[in-house]
Formats: C-alpha cells, sequence, structure tokens
C-alpha cells in the first residue's frame, strides 16, 4: 500500500509543482521518489499484502511494480527535452505520475473494480499525453482515435465484469476462480463476458486482430509518449491480462486455448508481415511493439507451466531496448529535419559512434540475435510453448522471427553505410549518453545473468 501511497503523492506534488516554481526540482524529486518505490518493493517482498480485499501485493505485483519503476526512471531520463521547455510541465509530469497509479492498480489488482479503476486511471492520461503536441494534426488525430477505440474497449471490460457478476455473484478474482472450479459446465452468459474481456485486454496489448489503433497512434503521438507506451503501458498491460487468465480464468482454459493461441499467430504474422513493407522507421517500431505482444500472449497461452518469471523478464527486456531504440530514433529526427524515414539513418555510425552502437545492440535484441537478452527471452517462450504441445505457434513464431530480422537490419545496414553529404555530426549531451550507456549495460547484464529476473517469483 505504501508503493500507491507514494507514487499518488508524487503526482499530486506535481500538480503543486508550476504554483511553487519547482520545475528544476521535479526531476530529481520524481527519479529520488520512484528509487524509492523500488526500495519500498524491496522491503515489502514476500509479505503477500491484502489491501481491503481490493488489492493483493504479492511478489508477482512488486516484481512488475520494480520492472515499470526502472523504465519510467529510464523513460524521464529520455525524456527530459518533453519537460524542459514546457509551459505545461507540472500537467505533464502529473499525468504520467497518474496513469503509473493506474499501472500499479493494473498489476496488483484482486477485484474487477480494482481492474476496471486501473485500466481508466491508466488510459486517461495517455489519451492526454498523446494529444500533447497540441501544434501537429496527427498528434491531435492519433488522440481522437486512441480516445474513440479506447471508450469502445473499456466499454467492453465493463460489460464483461457485468455478464461475470451476474454468472458468479462475485467481482473478487479468487471466489470467481473458485466458482468456475466447482461448477463444470460454463455457464454461456460466464463465457461471453470472458470473450468480451479478452477482447478489451487484447486491446490495451494491441494484440491482433485489436491492434489497428496502435501504428496509427504510436506514429502521431510525440516520440516521447510513444516510448512510454511501448514499454511501460505494454508492460503493465501485461501484467494485468496474465494476472487475470492465470487466477479469474484458470480453469477455463479447455475454452479460450485455441482462441488464445489464433490470437497470438495472427498477432506475430500481421505484424511482421506489415512491419517488413515500411520505410518509416517509427511506424516501422510501432509494428515491431505488436509483434513482441505476440510472444508476450504465448506466454499466457502456457501460463500452467508458470511463466510469469518469463513474462517478467520479457518485459524487461523489451522495454530496455525500446528505450534505447526510441531514443536514438528521436536523437537521429532531430538532426535531419524532423524525417522519420529509415533513410534518416545512413552513415549514423559516422556522425555519432555511440547512437549508432546502441541502436544496433537494442534492435539486434529485439530481433532475437544471439547471445542477447532478446534471444533468450525468445528461446525460453519457445520452450515453454513446445513443452506445452503449441509446436505449430513455435513454427509460426520462428518464422516471423526471421521476418523480424530482415526488417530490423533494413535499419541497422544503412547505418553502417554511407550518409548523405549534408550530414554532419551529431552532438548529444551528457545525460543522453549516460541513459544510452545504462541502456547498453542494461541489455548486456540481462544475457550474462538472466537468472536474476527469472527465478524472482
Amino acid at each position: 500500500m505504501k508503493e500507491l501511497l507514494l507514487i499518488s503523492g508524487l503526482g499530486v506534488m506535481a500538480l503543486a509543482a508550476g504554483l511553487f516554481n519547482l520545475r528544476r526540482l521535479m526531476m530529481p524529486i520524481v527519479l529520488l521518489g520512484l528509487l524509492a518505490n523500488i526500495g519500498l518493493c524491496i522491503a515489502d517482498w514476500g509479505n503477500n499484502e491484502v489491501v481491503y480485499d481490493m488489492l493483493l501485493l504479492d511478489n508477482f505485483a512488486l516484481a512488475f511494480t520494480i520492472v515499470f519503476s526502472i523504465t519510467t526512471i529510464l523513460w524521464f531520463i529520455s525524456a527530459s527535452d518533453y519537460f524542459k521547455d514546457d509551459n505545461n510541465f507540472s500537467d505533464h509530469y502529473a499525468l504520467v505520475l497518474f496513469m503509473l497509479v493506474g499501472g500499479f492498480l493494473l498489476v496488483s489488482y484482486s477485484n474487477m473494480v480494482m481492474l476496471f479503476l486501473g485500466i481508466e486511471i491508466l488510459s486517461i492520461p495517455l489519451f492526454v499525453l498523446v494529444g500533447s503536441n497540441k501544434t501537429k494534426i496527427k498528434s491531435n488525430e492519433a488522440a481522437f482515435k486512441y480516445f474513440l477505440l479506447g471508450s469502445f474497449a473499456s466499454a467492453f471490460l465493463l460489460f464483461g465484469i457485468t455478464l461475470i457478476y451476474g454468472s458468479t455473484g462475485s467481482f473478487n478474482t479468487a471466489a470467481i476462480s473458485s466458482f468456475i472450479e466447482n461448477n463444470q459446465v460454463v455457464s454461456p452468459l460466464l463465457f461471453a463476458g470472458m470473450l468480451l474481456m479478452l477482447a478489451s485486454m487484447s486491446f490495451k496489448v494491441s494484440a491482433a486482430p485489436f491492434h489497428f489503433w496502435a501504428p496509427d497512434v504510436y506514429q502521431g503521438a510525440p516520440t516521447n509518449i510513444t516510448a512510454l507506451m511501448a514499454t511501460v503501458v505494454k508492460t503493465v498491460a501485461f501484467a494485468a491480462f496474465y494476472r487475470l487468465f492465470s487466477t479469474t480464468f484458470l480453469h477455463m482454459q479447455k475454452e479460450y486455448l485455441f482462441i488464445f493461441g489464433i490470437i497470438a499467430a495472427a498477432t506475430l504474422i500481421i505484424s511482421n508481415i506489415t512491419a517488413a513493407v515500411q520505410t518509416n522507421a517509427k511506424r516501422m517500431l510501432a509494428y515491431s511493439s505488436i509483434s513482441h505482444a505476440g510472444f508476450m500472449m504465448v506466454t499466457i497461452l502456457t501460463m500452467k507451466s508458470n511463466t510469469a518469471n518469463i513474462l517478467l523478464y520479457y518485459t524487461l527486456v523489451y522495454s530496455i531496448s525500446s528505450i534505447a531504440a526510441f531514443n536514438v530514433f528521436k536523437m537521429v529526427k532531430q538532426h535531419s529535419n524532423g524525417s522519420e524515414e529509415i533513410s534518416a539513418f545512413k552513415g549514423l555510425v559516422k556522425r555519432n559512434p555511440l547512437l549508432a552502437g546502441t541502436m544496433t545492440l537494442a534492435l539486434l535484441s529485439m530481433a532475437g540475435i544471439p547471445p542477447l537478452a532478446g534471444f533468450i527471452a525468445k528461446y525460453l517462450v519457445f520452450t515453454t510453448a513446445v513443452s506445452n504441445g503449441f509446436i505449430w505457434l513455435v513454427v509460426i513464431a520462428i518464422i516471423t522471427s526471421l521476418i523480424g530480422v530482415y526488417y530490423y537490419f533494413k535499419i541497422i545496414i544503412p547505418m553502417f553505410g554511407e550518409g548523405a553529404a549534408e550530414d554532419g555530426k551529431i552532438e548529444i549531451g551528457f545525460t543522453q549518453k549516460l541513459l544510452l550507456m545504462i541502456c547498453a549495460l542494461g541489455m548486456l547484464l540481462l544475457s550474462v545473468i538472466p537468472d536474476v529476473v527469472l527465478n524472482l517469483l
């Protein structure tokens, strides 16, 4: 509970920051607060605190809170320019921090009401942040599209919860699970409620066929917000997804395993094939994010093998790689007259070797090239899926991974080629250099000592 109070307190403090002119102090306060949040999670490890029978602060919730706190710290460092020359800096700080409150509810809920509240507290600040670049029509369009489709997804979630309550008489996830276990025949009402919740959660994690909003929203949003959505939001959404189906609907697997398999396969196929034909680097990274959602869907499909550790490791590896990739993309865009095309990366190794090296490491990790952490994450997903009998899905995943290698190298190869004559050196500040080195070190450490994360849960 202390973690929730701390994040909420930071959000309230951010609201007052504009009044008391705390612009310079706000970033250090937020970073120290998030570090303190990690410390509180470590101190509470193993306590399994139950909060008013609405939240369960078990090791699963604490581990994912640590992951999204680490990712948010890296994001705040990378997005320092987002707050630097912003008259509404306090509002944007508050929106991001209150979004984390929703994230915390999503990783720790034990009641359907808290799941819905978590989704809404997470989503509403995001609607505003996506449209925060008010002078650009693409940002406004992305915010409107995200708001409209997100509202429909929330309605599906709420309707699904209603049907499940009508079938079981409870909002408590453990009570619903017990009801399903004790009643061998699943009623049509309960099944319909589960399908509606599955559709809504698939939208939140941008899994096919509910992914169509993601490329447009990712491309239209400010790059810093795109990085936030691709990392922190995806992490907490998948944690919520996993908790929902590993507890509440665990005893309905025979009803939904095939549906899950089709969603995972469709996500992998559609995203990778579409990404391969993109020329816009930001849009390509958006489809890449959808592709990784497909791999993470497989961990939910094989949850009986206790794949929570694999999901935790995958989200951490992917988040660090994505923070690095989007940060490099932002720097290249700023020094290429705002171009988002893959051609803007030509000759990057000569313009700034650190940017080129970090981007290469991030993309190779996301492509699953051994012995990097991304390869270990995908390998663990594959082996678990095979042991659970989903060989057909692993074959699809391997083939689509090879397609992924192709489009990641569409960026890597130009970086080490010749650049345009007018392109000069790209100079970056000490903070950005430090962030890139931290991300690179994190990716390397996770490939050398993955057991530190894999043995947590």
